[in-house]
């Protein structure tokens, strides 16, 4: 009989991803009967012309001289700290790649196409401020297409919405930097992965995305005879990448299709897990594809303050093409 704190690394590693999971019936049908951008390890990939299942997930960047989908300098949604050329990046090489998967070509984004097959829905990007990179990449990128569309954006602590309106699409921010509660206890504050009352907000969207950084940069260790999880603080250096501290510099992503460091443990259990669970739960493993590109980070320009940044994305950059993998899963 496996033990609670087994149970609970079960539970933790079904969250270990970024996926999407689709609430109702006209979403988890599109699902089912169109394009499981899979790994390789769930049913269903997207065929190529030849009619070969093609891999999303698996390929190269190549360097391709058509502009990015949207200028940041005309983006309204944009956090500055994103925005790396506002803040002196001198190079626009990393606005030059696009992300090639070896068997096929990936469908080129068209923003009006996503609000018109959406109409009247919500699309939730859950996680902490990984999410963000997604959820204004999406939103700049939908602008980028209809710029004279009317918006209303409205945002307090934890969520932001921004709602095309002529087209009444949603595109939210759900900051929850676990997913699960975090609480306050005598120790301190631990997270308890047998609680999630925060997911209320999640109630009624069509399309959650889920973001989970946190939980592959923290390491810890369960007491089987508790059901609090506690979190201590990582090492950035624990895939392999011993440059991982210093993105400053890097103009070129890592050629071919093999990140040096290694593929990250854990993923083989999240793919399992995911793969034995019954709910229309889809993984878009964008792990590879996100560790070659070493040059897309803000390193020194994100801001006026000191440090390196090499956790999130410029923007445009790298997100974006996480969203227009999104954007062929929900055709």
């Amino acid at each position: 009989m496996r033990s609670r704190a087994q149970w609970s690394f079960v539970l933790l590693c079904a969250l270990l991803s970024v996926l999407i999971a689709s609430l109702n019936g006209t979403a988890t049908e599109s699902f089912r009967h169109t394009h499981h951008l899979s790994n390789g390890t769930s049913p269903g990939r997207r065929a190529g012309a030849s009619g070969i299942s093609c891999n999303m997930f698996r390929g190269s960047w190549v360097y391709d001289e058509s502009d990015p989908l949207y200028d940041s300098s005309t983006c309204p949604f944009l956090d500055p700290e994103f925005d790396c050329q506002r803040y002196g990046r001198p190079d626009k090489s990393y606005l030059k790649y696009r992300w090639k998967p070896d068997a096929c070509e990936l469908p080129r984004f068209n923003g009006l196409d996503l609000l018109r097959r959406w109409k009247g829905k919500k699309i939730m990007f859950v996680g902490d401020s990984i999410s963000v990179n997604q959820w204004q990449s999406l939103v700049c990128m939908l602008h980028a297409a209809v710029p004279d569309a009317k918006t209303t954006y409205k945002k307090n602590d934890t969520l932001s919405t921004i709602t095309f309106t002529d087209y009444g699409v949603s595109v939210i921010r759900y900051q929850s930097t676990y997913l699960v509660d975090i609480v306050e206890e005598r120790i301190g504050r631990v997270l308890r992965l047998d609680s999630i009352q925060s997911g209320a907000a999640w109630l009624g969207v069509d399309v959650l995305v889920f973001n989970t950084w946190h939980w592959w940069t923290h390491k810890g260790e369960a007491n089987p005879d508790l059901t609090i999880f506690l979190l201590r603080s990582g090492n950035r250096e624990q895939n392999g990448d011993t440059n991982a501290k210093n993105c400053y510099g890097q103009t070129q992503p890592v050629s071919g299709s093999t990140y040096p460091g290694g593929p990250v443990p854990a993923q083989g259990v999240v793919t399992s897990v995911l793969g034995a669970m019954s709910k229309p739960v889809h993984l878009l493993d964008i792990t590879l594809l996100s560790q070659l590109r070493r040059d897309a980070h803000p390193s020194a320009y994100s801001g006026d303050h000191p440090g390196m940044d090499c956790s999130h994305w410029c923007l445009a950059g790298l997100p974006d093409t996480w969203n227009q993998i999104l954007y062929a899963a929900l055709l």
